[in-house]
């Protein structure tokens, strides 16, 4: 073993987070150093490290602070210069334990993978430990280095809190342009095997009848083509709700499937029997199929159809439009049965109210 023999003293120094801080040397006793002439240990590495490095502030968790007098000493011993030290809080989990994966400690890897955005990230954690002196949560990376000071750093540990990421990723995904959402969401759909990218476009049929003016798809259950203009449409339907990117392929899967598979339950709206579904299917049946495919927008279906549901059964628009949603998403919580019908368009729209009604005469 190796020592350093500890002069008699006290050790003071400031540290930018907590203050002045002083040691009694007496306590330290005389630090060992090495094992051996080859086998330094680690404050004796963390000081060298840093001076070949040229390191003017050394940043850590206030988990190191009993390790900075010993580094001063050494740095004192070798005539080096002493940089500046900040010990920052720990970050300890909901029940303010020490953070572990059960409090959602995972890889930065892994919170990108699952469709948190890098700007959500950094903001998250720039406030574990930090706080600008006022109300304000959100913050852009550019103002972040603005305002950034170590003076603001709590002293107290900061709690890991996955919900507030959470409401963070989502903020920043309805910020985003849609166009760059929905290229940061197309991985998750393609992973899920929704759709699949197509390379080679030559000799392929046009999307939807007309000539695509993005990127194309292959819609690998139906087979059929869409491209990017048409998948920003679906993803507009869900940005609002979003709140990880990888939720957008459960969210609208529907959209790229040939044949939903539901319980014909789900189109019951409150006391409605299979008579009542059957005159509700057959209503939306008559009245969309008049629409032209040119015609066919949010608003024209709304136009069409919302007076339909005033008047349907005791100025209830739910025994109306609820079997129109389910038929057209197969799930009790989706986007509104407009928009998605926009999304879809006429062909797919009129399929699967005649499927829904297929269900209900079986059931």
């Amino acid at each position: 073993m190796i020592r350093l023999k500890t002069p008699k003293e006290k050790i003071v120094f400031e540290d930018l987070v907590h203050g002045k801080v002083e040691t009694d040397s007496e306590l330290l006793g005389d630090i060992v150093i090495a094992k051996g002439l080859d086998n330094p240990l680690y404050n004796l590495a963390a000081v060298i490290d840093d001076f070949e490095m040229q390191i003017t502030h050394v940043i850590r968790g206030e988990d190191h602070i009993s390790n900075t007098p010993k580094q001063i000493l050494l740095y004192q011993a070798l005539n080096l210069k002493i940089p500046q030290f900040a010990h920052i809080p720990l970050i300890l989990g909901s029940d303010r334990s020490k953070l572990s994966k059960r409090h959602g400690a995972v890889s930065v890897n892994q919170y990108r993978e699952e469709g948190y955005l890098p700007e959500a990230i950094i903001n998250f954690i720039a406030f574990l430990g930090w706080n600008p002196g006022d109300n304000r949560e959100i913050y852009s990376i550019n103002q972040l280095i603005k305002d950034f000071s170590l003076k603001n750093c709590h002293k107290s540990a900061a709690v890991f809190n996955p919900q507030k990421l959470l409401w963070l990723n989502g903020f920043y995904i309805r910020q985003k342009n849609l166009t760059k959402l929905t290229e940061l969401c197309i991985p998750y759909l393609i992973k899920a095997g929704l759709i699949k990218e197509i390379k080679d476009t030559e000799k392929l049929p046009p999307v939807f009848g007309q000539e695509p003016t993005g990127q194309k798809y292959l819609i690998l259950e139906t087979k059929e083509m869409t491209d990017s203009i048409a998948i920003e449409k679906m993803i507009l339907l869900y940005q609002e709700r979003l709140k990880i990117l990888s939720e957008i392929a459960d969210l609208t899967d529907f959209f790229f499937k040939k044949d939903l598979d539901y319980n014909p339950k789900l189109l019951k709206w409150k006391d409605a029997d299979n008579d009542m579904i059957l005159k509700a299917l057959n209503l939306l049946e008559e009245k969309l199929s008049s629409v032209e495919e040119s015609d066919w927008r949010k608003q024209t279906l709304l136009d069409l159809i919302g007076p339909e549901a005033e008047i349907f059964k005791d100025g209830n628009r739910g025994y109306l439009l609820w079997p129109l949603r389910a038929a057209l998403s197969g799930k009790d919580a989706s986007a509104g049965p407009f928009e998605i019908a926009e999304a879809l368009g006429k062909d797919k729209t009129m399929e699967r109210i005649v499927k829904a009604k297929e269900l209900v005469a079986k059931g």
